[in-house]
């Protein structure tokens, strides 16, 4: 009986694991195994594609590039989603239901719509560059939105309601008895949060930070459409190896591949480590 129930869930999972190895585990097997090809053609295996990567400004820029914007829009919007979901959680009711609303909807603003809207606010003569340039508001006059910068600022206005959501769950876990146990022994709001809530929080907020690095460190379509290739980052360097106009170079293009997959298997891996030990303090 045992077994035929056994039969029967694999063959449930069979279109799935189908699915799975056409669409990720065969193109990513592709990839490793090309970047380790010669660009001529020639059978065998190489590391000039990767020396290449390492040696070469350019591309060392685009992992430089693309480590800070992930880093410090992954930080900054986290900081900021943290006290979003703190101040949703505590007032909860009606606030909490209009509040998620909001963050669905501004969740899924993304991509080409919101480069454009960044475009229209900060551009050259975007709206807010001509009121800076008008009343001597240097900030907004001289907004540097086509550069690293500018690119943080569009990667935190998704990070934040991306974290937001990831982290209000989570917050459903602190027990109201935690407070009132700590105001009797006479500690503060803020003595709460920093000895219980953040210790008690700090799995998923690390969990939160790792999905950030991972969606920051890939995002594509509001780079090229903000910047194109004017600043080096990771993804548009990789996608001008397969459909650029001049020169392409597949080969290329899968170490940049397999080096941004590095970055986000350790970024999963550093967060699975800090997790464990924490674990191990706990016990």
């Amino acid at each position: 009986m045992r077994k035929t129930q056994t039969k029967k869930y694999m063959l449930a999972l069979l279109p799935f694991v189908i699915l799975v190895g056409l669409f990720e585990i065969i193109p990513i097997a592709t990839i490793i195994v090309r970047s380790f090809t010669p660009e001529s053609g020639e059978i065998g295996l190489t590391l000039a594609n990767y020396v290449q990567v390492f040696t070469k400004k350019l591309y060392r820029s685009a992992i430089f590039n693309s480590l800070i914007i992930a880093v410090f829009s992954s930080v900054i919007g986290l900081f900021v989603a943290f006290f979003g979901s703190k101040a949703a959680y505590e007032k909860g009711g009606r606030a909490k239901k209009i509040f998620m609303s909001l963050l669905n909807m501004v969740s899924n603003f993304s991509g080409v719509p919101l480069a454009f809207a960044y475009i229209i606010m900060l551009g050259n003569t975007g709206i807010l560059t001509l009121i800076g340039q008008k009343y001597g508001i240097q900030f907004l006059a001289e907004f540097p939105l086509y550069s690293v910068v500018g690119l943080m600022f569009t990667y935190i206005y998704f990070q934040i309601p991306l974290s937001t959501l990831l982290l209000l769950p989570a917050f459903e876990s602190i027990k109201k008895e935690w407070k009132d146990a700590v105001g009797l022994l006479g500690g503060t709001s803020r003595t709460f949060w920093m000895k219980v809530g953040i210790p008690v929080l700090m799995p998923s907020i690390l969990g939160t930070f790792s999905t950030m690095f991972a969606n920051a460190i890939a995002a594509y379509a509001t780079a090229y459409a903000l910047v194109m290739n004017n600043v080096s980052i990771l993804p548009i360097r990789i996608s001008e190896q397969f459909v650029g106009d001049v020169v392409q170079n597949p080969h290329l293009g899968g170490a940049l591949a397999v080096i941004l997959m590095a970055l986000m298997v350790l970024s999963v891996f550093i967060n699975e480590k800090i997790l464990q030990k924490d674990r191990g303090h706990q016990e």
